[in-house]
């Protein structure tokens, strides 16, 4: 397979500047907790933090569409969850790509019943068109077609280090 240059790792810094602004401008004074999405999003997570101003604080959950799988499931499993208490917080659902939308909408689901005061998602890519019945609070990038590794994530848990985004041919 060969790996086409999508964002580079200066692009993908400017985006997270871009979304933690939005982030800081819309949550001054409250102290959201991001919930990053595993193990994709671990990357982007972390350099949205540190871009951060606001008090906040980070937990994780794991969930999978995929598995070692190369064709995605409709069910979303989880497989870690997260430690924090949310009820009555502000929660951030921080993925890497929103692409059917089935993850955003089962954590939606899965958190407004542990009680979260509010929930907002942020994803570094959005497919485009992939799905327009999930409200995308945060949206860093569209992409169209193809299937991007690299900045965490993976092809069969490959490829997560690479410090820029690419689309596999």
């Amino acid at each position: 397979m060969e790996l086409k240059p999508f964002i580079s790792s200066a692009e993908i810094d400017g985006i997270v500047s871009r979304l933690a602004a939005e982030l800081n401008s819309d949550f001054k004074g409250r102290r959201p907790i991001l919930v990053g999405v595993l193990k994709g999003s671990f990357l982007f997570l972390s350099d949205l933090a540190r871009k951060l101003d606001i008090e906040h604080e980070v937990d994780f959950i794991q969930t999978s569409c995929y598995g070692l799988r190369d064709i995605p499931s409709d069910e979303v499993l989880i497989l870690r969850d997260i430690t924090a208490d949310i009820r009555g917080r502000d929660v951030i659902i921080v993925e890497d790509i929103v692409d059917r939308g089935h993850t955003g909408r089962a954590l939606r689901k899965y958190f407004a019943n542990k009680g979260a005061a509010a929930i907002k998602i942020c994803t570094l890519l959005r497919r485009d068109g992939g799905c327009p019945d999930l409200k995308v609070d945060y949206t860093g990038a569209t992409i169209d077609k193809g299937f991007v590794v690299g900045y965490g994530m993976d092809y069969k848990e490959g490829y997560r280090g690479l410090a820029a985004l690419y689309l596999m041919e």
